[in-house]
């Protein structure tokens, strides 16, 4: 079993799921008392939060590569980011190691095409669903149609992302409002929408849209243990 690299706390609030989910999905394939080899780096994520938001995105990739050759040197096998927004700088993170880095895209895009569906809808910070880094990915290696929110949308999918989902606060209000963008993505030709942030499954599940939800956080722990295992 290969030993995970867990680049964390961005938010903790999301990184404590894969932490469960990456050990269950070992249970379940292994049996027995099998857990998961995890080394987890758990960066302080209002400093990263600060650097996101100052768009100082160089300073943001120094510390994750710093991050990431730390995990290098205490053993990992291989490399994930806890969080889709901090791809935005995997580039970084891939030329600090020589270890592989596992994208969060990657796993996702590949669970919507084996479900047949082709035209997706992306929830996420603004980061995310506004710059290429992520969505050209989904497109270009995957041949997936990626529709976002419209600007209003997005302003409050990203509010609610930062000023409560990252604080651990889940509230009912916030729910009907993701509700209401899904909605509109299904009314402009969805057929399936991506939750593209880490912490939007602490507030949406599959009981809220009527297409299907692909959770990057549990598609990205699951590849991840299987990663580990099928080596």
């Amino acid at each position: 079993m290969k030993t995970i690299g867990m680049l964390g706390g961005m938010s903790w609030e999301s990184t404590v799921p894969y932490y469960r989910l990456i050990n269950q999905r070992v249970q379940e394939r292994l049996g027995g008392l099998h857990s998961a080899r995890i080394l987890l780096y758990s960066l302080d994520f209002q400093e990263v939060e600060r650097l996101q938001h100052a768009g100082e995105w160089d300073r943001a990739g120094t510390l994750l590569a710093d991050a990431a050759q730390r995990l290098q040197t205490a053993g990992a096998g291989f490399l994930i980011i806890c969080t889709n927004t901090m791809h935005k700088v995997a580039p970084a993170v891939k030329a600090a190691t020589t270890l592989p880095l596992l994208h969060i895209a990657d796993p996702t895009a590949l669970a919507v095409v084996a479900a047949g569906f082709r035209r997706v809808g992306l929830l996420g910070t603004r980061f995310t669903m506004e710059e290429d880094f992520y969505r050209e990915r989904l497109q270009d290696e995957h041949g997936l149609e990626v529709l976002i929110p419209d600007a209003g949308d997005r302003l409050e999918v990203h509010r609610i992302i930062y000023e409560e989902l990252c604080q651990g606060v889940v509230d009912d209000g916030s729910r009907a409002v993701y509700r209401g963008v899904i909605d509109r993505l299904i009314a402009r030709g969805a057929e399936a929408v991506i939750l593209g942030c880490t912490e939007i499954s602490l507030l949406v599940e599959q009981k809220d849209s009527r297409v299907p939800l692909f959770d990057t956080t549990t598609l990205h722990a699951r590849a991840a243990a299987d990663h580990a295992l099928d080596d």
